[in-house]
């Protein structure tokens, strides 16, 4: 058996890390990510601003953590998904279950990528890189799933304008317009719901949430 190849001193580094990250997710919950204070963190855990400074160069760098952290997640969950969907491709419907069971399962989480942007903050580009494994698990679904149109029969504008504007879809440039329509339409619509449901905009309305999801998956698949 192998034994680590991390030092005690490298361990102790990343359970400090840890913990910073713990108590920046317990800040957000109780005033948002705007109000994210690393001497605040350090107060709470016995620390001096500058100590803790030696684990976290400033906010931001804290931030993107969170975020990397919670792409990444998100990402495992897709990519997993895919290949216990059968030939990479779990569809688009266990794709949209993924995404809602990811973002009910911490809405603080959620919110950090999906919700207002942090003011004056900007993640790095391994972000982005993140961000389009995403994509390209979704567009390899939609490439299945979708029609030789948009979701809605009939030429549109907008499938012209992606034909010419497709780097935002990562490692599947070469995917159809549709299928790229398809995925745009998809992501929006159900982050729209998730993103209201989440914020409560759908309490007193006398709704059950997980059925307008259910019905806005079964009107943006394909049949």
């Amino acid at each position: 058996m192998t034994g680590s190849t991390t030092t005690p001193r490298e361990r102790y580094r990343q359970q400090v890390r840890d913990e910073v990250k713990e108590k920046a997710w317990q800040q957000i919950a109780g005033s948002g990510a705007s109000a994210l204070s690393l001497n605040a963190i350090a107060k709470q855990m016995g620390m001096s601003g500058p100590a803790l400074y030696r684990y976290f160069a400033n906010r931001d760098e804290l931030i993107t953590e969170l975020v990397r952290d919670a792409y990444r997640s998100l990402a495992d969950a897709f990519i997993a998904a895919a290949a216990d969907g059968g030939a990479g491709r779990p569809g688009l419907a266990g794709l949209a279950q993924v995404l809602r069971h990811w973002a009910l399962a911490d809405p603080h989480r959620y919110f950090l990528v999906y919700g207002t942007p942090v003011p004056g903050y900007h993640a790095p580009p391994d972000i982005t890189e993140i961000a389009s494994e995403l994509m390209s698990v979704l567009l390899d679904a939609c490439a299945e799933a979708a029609p030789d149109t948009a979701p809605d029969a009939g030429p549109h504008a907008f499938e012209d304008h992606l034909a010419a504007h497709r780097t935002w879809a990562g490692s599947r440039p070469d995917a159809p317009p549709s299928a790229l329509h398809l995925a745009l339409t998809f992501w929006s619509r159900l982050h729209g719901v998730l993103s209201l449901e989440l914020a409560g905009h759908f309490t007193g309305m006398g709704l059950d949430p997980a059925l307008l999801f259910a019905a806005e998956v079964d009107r943006l698949v394909p049949r």
